[in-house]
């Protein structure tokens, strides 16, 4: 038990610190194989155990070299996200708020998303939830069908209009 215990101890303590060259180039893959926040890209350079100093000279070169840029990773993420999971623009907002991206970086990206896709992938899944819970009473089946958009992420007015006109049918 205390050997366990021991070996996991000295290789935390034994742990190796990468030169500032080496984490660069870490980055560069790191960021070439998907697009990246910067919070992202500082959390992982500090487990790298880089600090503060040399985390901004790693995350200026980044920049500078294309292999980081906000506003990209911002459109990236709000379409894969809008097209993949079908989430709506709040659910988007506040993940990439979450990612620490700046307004203007969000602002660009939902301008993205077309907004007749929207109302259409939106009405698509109104009408998936609620023919999927044919047991349930009336409002019941109402009342499921708008949280579950809510919780996608969609917007309140545009939801229960959506779903009043599924049921006005």
């Amino acid at each position: 038990m205390f050997r366990i215990i021991r070996r996991i101890i000295n290789h935390k303590v034994q742990k190796k610190f990468l030169t500032k060259e080496q984490a660069f180039q870490k980055l560069k893959q790191y960021c070439a194989y998907q697009e990246r926040s910067h919070y992202e890209v500082e959390q992982k350079l500090y487990e790298l155990g880089i600090r503060k100093p040399s985390q901004d000279e790693i995350i200026a070169t980044l920049i500078e070299e294309d292999y980081l840029n906000e506003e990209r990773f911002a459109k990236a993420f709000a379409g894969g996200k809008f097209r993949m999971k079908e989430w709506g623009r709040k659910k988007i907002y506040y993940a990439l708020k979450e990612k620490r991206v700046s307004e203007y970086s969000i602002k660009q990206a939902m301008k993205e998303i077309d907004e007749e896709e929207y109302l259409k992938n939106m009405k698509g899944l109104v009408e998936q939830k609620y023919s999927s819970l044919k047991d349930e009473q009336h409002l019941a089946r109402k009342k499921k069908t708008i949280d579950y958009l809510l919780q996608k992420g969609y917007e309140f007015d545009l939801v229960t209009k959506a779903v009043n006109e599924l049921t006005s049918q």
